[in-house]
């Protein structure tokens, strides 16, 4: 069985202040998801359970990507960003030529 998917709503922080209750019940039940605005800006959202553990592990493989290309740049620290610009190329092209593509010239 599907879950059904939340509606998406924006309410200014007042009106949601005073129907708090009942907001929280259609997340609860995961029939809505709530921006809230502070004067047209949004500073906040209400979400389900379920939908703030997506976000964090979302968030978890975000950042272990992002680890992986951290790693890489602080291995290229000491490499001057021309030689880096030119050995990237290269390995473009070298890369295209096994696929058969069409590459520029170095």
């Amino acid at each position: 069985m599907a879950l059904p998917v939340p509606v998406n709503q924006t309410l200014n922080i007042s009106e949601a202040r005073q129907r708090f209750s009942q907001l929280l019940n259609q997340v609860f039940h995961r029939k809505t998801r709530i921006l809230l605005e502070k004067n047209g800006i949004p500073v906040a959202a209400i979400i389900s359970a379920a939908d703030f553990e997506r976000f964090m592990q979302l968030e978890a493989r975000r950042n272990e990507h992002f680890k992986v290309l951290d790693e890489l740049q602080s291995s290229f620290e000491d490499v001057p960003e021309e030689e880096l610009a030119h050995e990237i190329m290269r390995a473009r092209t070298l890369v295209r030529q096994e696929q058969g593509e069409q590459a520029p010239s170095i």
